[in-house]
């Protein structure tokens, strides 16, 4: 079926308008003129690590209060409803997989909340030698690897970090995420420009590629290396030989015991799947859930907007969004809503139907892969036990995201200590534990496999240690 795109931004436009209160607002074109260079966007990447590195020779010279004013620029004009709106839209309509409603949400938690400045504690010990101070320091140029997962949310967050620690950047984005991202970068050099910011503190190139991104990660003016995506790049940039930060897949369990209140699991867990079509690397992936109440889980999962499949729509469903080997999703499935897959297995969807549940053995692909689109696996488990054996085996090591609905306090511990992941959300959706609707910081570039955890202003700067001897201890 060919789907108009004018008619998209319009239902997605009323989507936004019933989110937001307001009229719908039109979009920011999101597509650079052809050919045309400026405002950050470069030919190629040796000019786009070129100039950056000259902006970070000049950053040098500002102060502490320029850096605040150029973070508090980049919020700005990231959230002019305008921009939210496009970045929303225009995310979905390139990449080809999300939710514009939770891309809207996800942009504006990353340009309110992302650790500015401020994150910059400084230490300090005195005594009878002196005194020492231990400062956070700029590394100079750093070299950021988005996703299409995330495109603006990533591009924002770490502008606003790099560039808080002291850092010019030069982002390397995806290239289903292209035009949006060179939109971006232009739009928020026009606003540090208005600041009075060194021009060219945020760069990329007008094609992004494989080539141009192996480029700048060996070019010697960059110093450091973010990497937002799966196995295959974070391994590429911790094999550099320079500082590397590296966020990688993840493939989320949420495990449900006897003792969880069972409804609000339910809405939990169809709201944490189903959230930008189950894109982030960290919605729920799979149901572990203790036999004594995982029919009762899957009936409140329905009345929430869940759509449990029979065992032969499994197998459609099998057939039309894995890979040929079954190691994964096709690609052209991810981030699609639950509604178009039911379509194209030949079942008319429900209405408001979010997420498709299908119970499945622990070694089904369903639970074994991260498919990053509203389908999930559940496995039934004899006790808790069980459970938090399972989950930690289905999560790979990898060290990302797990959740667990529970009121035994121990369970909760146990689990906690046995599955060692960055993020662990207890009797919540996975998304509180991106700062959305939890306590805490968001963040986009989740640091498993190199341990940062969730990134911040501090993690994109050096620590350094001044010390003066005999003097200024005056205690």
């Amino acid at each position: 079926m060919t789907i108009d795109t004018a008619q998209l931004v319009a239902v997605i436009r009323e989507v936004l308008a019933e989110h937001d209160g307001g009229p719908p607002r039109a979009a920011a074109p999101s597509t650079p003129r052809p050919g045309v260079q400026g405002d950050g966007v470069f030919a190629d990447m040796d000019g786009a690590v070129n100039a950056a590195a000259a902006a970070a020779q000049e950053y040098r010279r500002c102060t502490m209060a320029d850096r605040r004013r150029f973070v508090s620029a980049i919020r700005e004009v990231m959230l002019k409803p305008e921009n939210l709106d496009n970045m929303s839209v225009q995310a979905v309509i390139e990449t080809g997989m999300g939710n514009a409603e939770h891309k809207y949400l996800k942009n504006k938690a990353a340009a309110e909340g992302t650790p500015g400045v401020e994150d910059l504690e400084t230490t300090a010990w005195s005594g009878d030698e002196g005194l020492t101070t231990v400062e956070y320091s700029a590394y100079g140029v750093i070299g950021a690897i988005t996703p299409t997962t995330n495109p603006t949310e990533t591009v924002t967050c770490n502008s606003i970090g790099m560039l808080a620690a002291g850092n010019a950047v030069v982002f390397s984005p995806h290239p289903r995420a292209k035009n949006l991202t060179l939109w971006q970068v232009r739009q928020l050099n026009q606003a540090l420009r208005a600041a009075g910011a060194p021009e060219n503190l945020i760069v990329t190139v007008s094609e992004p590629s494989i080539e141009n991104t192996n480029k700048m990660i060996a070019h010697p003016g960059v110093k450091m290396l973010v990497a937002t995506g799966g196995p295959g790049i974070v391994k590429t940039v911790l094999s550099s030989g320079k500082k590397a930060i590296g966020a990688g897949a993840g493939n989320p369990p949420v495990v449900v015991d006897a003792t969880a209140d069972i409804g609000y699991a339910a809405k939990c867990i169809v709201d944490g799947a189903s959230f930008d079509n189950n894109v982030p690397c960290t919605a729920e992936k799979e149901i572990v859930a203790v036999d004594a109440v995982a029919d009762l889980l899957k009936f409140e999962m329905v009345k929430q907007g869940a759509y449990e499949a029979s065992a032969e729509e499994v197998r459609r469903i099998e057939a039309l969004v894995l890979n040929q080997k079954r190691t994964g999703p096709d690609t052209g499935w991810v981030g699609k809503p639950a509604a178009e897959i039911l379509r194209a297995i030949g079942v008319e969807p429900p209405a408001g139907v979010r997420l498709i549940v299908c119970e499945v053995d622990a070694s089904h692909p369903f639970v074994v892969h991260e498919l990053m689109m509203p389908v999930i696996g559940l496995v039934r488990v004899p006790d808790v036990d069980a459970a938090i054996a399972l989950a930690v085996e289905l999560e790979h090591g990898y060290r990302h995201t797990a959740i667990m609905h529970s009121r035994d306090v121990k369970a909760l511990t146990r689990m906690g200590r046995e599955i060692q992941t960055t993020i662990f959300v207890k009797n919540g959706p996975s998304f509180n534990g991106l700062g959305i609707g939890g306590e805490g910081f968001p963040t986009f570039t989740i640091a498993g496999p190199t341990g940062e955890g969730l990134t911040r202003t501090r993690n994109f700067a050096r620590v350094r240690r001044c010390v003066l001897i005999g003097d200024l201890n005056v205690r």
